[in-house]
């Protein structure tokens, strides 16, 4: 694999997991309750909380979270049905 085919399909997975979960709460917002609320705006949180590192004359924050929900997930393997498709 190329490297310019590496850093598409990096930048790809990103944008994909990051649009995917702002339609997914953006349908979910509109929808009445019940089980396609649910759905789309559930999501789980999977990383670890900030934590402040101090140490004599610097002080730092360290911190990653993922918060993956249903469209996140969908976005995600349409790129990689997408890059499967053009690419191989």
């Amino acid at each position: 694999m190329k490297r310019r085919e590496l850093t598409f399909l990096i930048v790809a997975l990103l944008l994909g997991a990051i649009l995917g979960g702002f339609v997914g709460e953006l349908i979910g917002s509109f929808l009445p309750p019940g089980a396609a609320k649910v759905l789309f705006t559930k999501s789980l949180k999977v990383g670890f909380e900030t934590t402040r590192v101090e140490l004599y004359s610097i002080s730092f924050t360290v911190g990653l979270m993922f918060k993956i929900n249903f469209m996140s997930v969908l976005g995600v393997l349409l790129v990689i049905m997408y890059f499967r498709w053009w690419y191989i």
